[in-house]
């Protein structure tokens, strides 16, 4: 059980919109959070990060200097906020605008206007994210658990292993693309208890790598986890009948990680 309380988060609040951030701020404050500074603009957050890293920077998409991907870019350099999680409120929908920002890591991306629900279901995942609970598996020793992580983002590597190390799984190997991951996988598939893999790779995506590991190399046992933000309900299906053990969106909340585990591993 998490330690900390919702309302004992920090937030700075990055909106242009004086109106925006009112209601935001409003928001918040129903859910008992205080501690909350505002600025327009993303300098003035990066500067604010480094004098004082918050539990939480959430932010507009669109900044007066630059774009909340550029922001979250500038925040995994620097030292003070490389570990901050982001949260993305934003009317945009657009794939592509929000596929960079979804591979960087953010905890979660509200639309605007937001439910309060939404925004409530976001701030748990953000504790979860702060201050984990280890998972528990009847079938496994969680740290003994060996994982093979696939994804061509290294922020995206990051992010994964950041959240199965809070969950206790610290054994985790990393490849930059699907025909990397084959080449480690085929080498010693004894080595692995588990493969989370994203979809969208160059050179070999992640359908490719499934298939190539339930259908060319027959094994059919090893749980597969795919970690995407693909939209395209055509490709899902098709994702689904490769030999995926379990699906989960970008960005994903610890909480549903752990559920599919749950599900995939006992």
């Amino acid at each position: 059980m998490s330690t900390l309380n919702i309302s004992e988060l920090s937030i700075l609040l990055v909106e242009p919109s004086p109106t925006q951030l009112k209601v935001i701020i409003k928001h918040l404050q129903q859910e008992g959070i205080t501690s909350i500074e505002g600025t327009t603009n993303g300098s003035e957050a990066l500067e604010s990060i480094h004098a004082y890293p918050p539990d939480l920077v959430m932010s507009s998409m669109y900044l007066p200097d630059m774009t909340a991907t550029e922001l979250v870019m500038a925040m995994k350099q620097s030292e003070a906020g490389q570990n901050v999680p982001f949260m993305l409120i934003s009317s945009e929908t657009d794939f592509k605008a929000l596929d960079p920002i979804r591979q960087a890591g953010v905890v979660a991306i509200l639309p605007k206007p937001f439910n309060h629900a939404d925004l409530k279901r976001a701030l748990k995942a953000t504790i979860e994210f702060i201050d984990p609970e280890e998972l528990s598996l009847t079938h496994y020793d969680v740290e003994a658990l060996r994982v093979l992580v696939v994804d061509d983002s290294l922020m995206a590597r990051k992010h994964i292993t950041r959240v199965l190390n809070n969950m206790g799984i610290n054994e985790i190997i990393t490849a930059n693309d699907g025909k990397q991951g084959v080449d480690i996988f085929s080498a010693n598939q004894d080595a692995f208890d588990l493969i989370v893999t994203d979809y969208n790779m160059p050179v070999m995506d992640g359908q490719e790598l499934i298939r190539f590991i339930r259908h060319d190399m027959g094994n059919t046992l090893i749980p597969i986890l795919m970690v995407t933000s693909e939209d395209n309900e055509l490709r899902l299906n098709n994702i689904q009948q490769s030999g995926v053990s379990a699906i989960c969106d970008k960005p994903f909340e610890p909480q549903t990680v752990k559920e599919m585990l749950f599900r995939v591993m006992d």
